[in-house]
């Protein structure tokens, strides 16, 4: 089987998509499919090509057996409204120009969570006359509407109704939330046809380990307990909430808060940080995918942090399955929802409401102070991570891959066998 699969996020880009759809894409190749992926110049989130690479019409590569297809867009930081609808729009006219000349595939994939994406993905299906499988990696426009990059009006209007058109033209979807299909089914949305292929972790990359030293030191981390916030510093995520509880902690000289990523929000952070004068808060720039597991090796709690907005109920990012692999009890503040139901569910963590940075510093506290319940919530996270592995996640995304191939999208739920199948009913 032939998969093309759309993505404006690819390595060496290191957000949620791109590590799903690569992890994933990798499996298939060794399996002995053929998978090509049209992308963009990697640039996410500062918006600054990588070195090595450029923002040219058409460049080829093979990473892994994959073979990746790059294509000119306009490039725009991940920060503001404009400028990034016009990136995505432009991913949306090249992509589908390099999709036309893809010979023969026998299924078109696409994932969000910028829905442009996915119109290319629908019309590049069009083109070849093949079934179009849409992996719904965030409801959009409502994520953007909750942190409140748009308002109401024409352009929001026209924005879900292109959504709700995505979802009924698509053979199938791949929801990466239970949540998700939820929301999807009480638009009028058939449930047959939404599969749950939910994140994962590469368990031979991220596994228990001792605290890294040389970053230890270099971080100025060695002998502090560390609550670690690793990922996109955005306005999704409502990290002054975070500054806030440093601050209540400040006079606890052995807990450090670490925040490691990008993101609009950044700059912003830091400069609050400073001028509140938080020498408890270490911000370090993002690093290479390959670096991440000596990253977590400093984490003693892993805080995942989001806006208090029914929209993020829905979420479950990536950064917890990481955070179990390592062994590493989770700090949730998050609207009750998907994420929470997971954390408390497998006991690997503390669930607190979002953007409530009074309790947040009095779980900090609780973990620090109280050894055996921290023992047992990093053993239970560490128990709970196979069941989330990357490898039985790429088996269940290529399970409904073939069946929309074969024409059964509009049934892929009931032909679903092993976790795919338990969610998805």
């Amino acid at each position: 089987m032939k998969i093309l699969f759309l993505t404006e996020n690819f390595p060496p880009e290191t957000n949620a998509a791109a590590n799903r759809v690569f992890e994933r894409a990798v499996y298939w190749v060794r399996w002995g499919y053929d998978v090509t992926v049209i992308t963009g110049a990697p640039n996410f989130p500062q918006g600054n090509v990588y070195d090595g690479y450029r923002n040219k019409w058409y460049q080829t590569e093979m990473r892994d057996g994959i073979k990746v297809v790059r294509v000119k867009t306009f490039i725009a930081p991940n920060r503001g409204t404009w400028l990034r609808a016009i990136d995505f729009a432009s991913f949306l006219v090249t992509a589908f120009v390099a999709g036309v000349f893809v010979r023969g595939p026998d299924v078109v994939v696409a994932t969000s969570p910028q829905f442009f994406s996915a119109v290319a993905g629908w019309l590049v299906g069009l083109f070849h006359r093949r079934p179009f499988v849409f992996e719904l990696g965030d409801i959009w426009p409502a994520s953007i509407i909750a942190v409140g990059a748009i308002k109401g009006g024409l352009v929001l209007r026209m924005m879900e109704k292109v959504e709700r058109f995505l979802y009924r033209r698509a053979s199938c979807i791949a929801a990466v939330s239970p949540a998700f299909k939820q929301n999807l089914v009480k638009r009028g949305i058939p449930a047959d046809k939404i599969a749950i292929v939910i994140n994962g972790v590469e368990q031979f990359r991220f596994r228990p380990s001792s605290v890294d030293p040389v970053l230890a030191r270099d971080w100025n981390l060695e002998g502090k307990f560390v609550v670690g916030y690793l990922g996109t510093h955005g306005m999704a995520h409502a990290l002054d909430n975070v500054l806030d509880a440093a601050e209540l902690l400040r006079d606890e000289p052995n807990i450090c808060f670490l925040l490691v990523g990008n993101g609009a929000e950044r700059e912003k952070l830091i400069a609050s940080a400073q001028e509140r004068q938080l020498d408890n808060v270490i911000f370090v720039p993002s690093q290479p995918r390959s670096e991440m597991p000596r990253v977590w090796s400093l984490c003693d709690v892993a805080l995942v942090h989001l806006k208090d907005s029914p929209t993020f109920a829905e979420v479950i990012p990536s950064k917890i399955f990481e955070a179990m692999a390592m062994g590493c009890p989770i700090l949730l503040a998050s609207p009750k929802g998907a994420a929470s139901s997971i954390v408390t569910g497998d006991n690997a963590g503390i669930w607190v409401p979002a953007e409530q940075p009074g309790q947040l510093a009095q779980c900090v506290l609780r973990l620090v102070r109280d050894v055996d319940e921290f023992q047992v919530l990093a053993a239970n996270a560490l128990d709970a991570a196979p069941k989330y592995s990357r490898r039985q996640q790429s088996e269940e995304m290529l399970q409904v891959l073939e069946i929309a191939a074969i024409g059964r999208g509009d049934r892929v739920a009931p032909f679903l066998s092993g976790q795919a199948a338990t969610l998805a009913g």
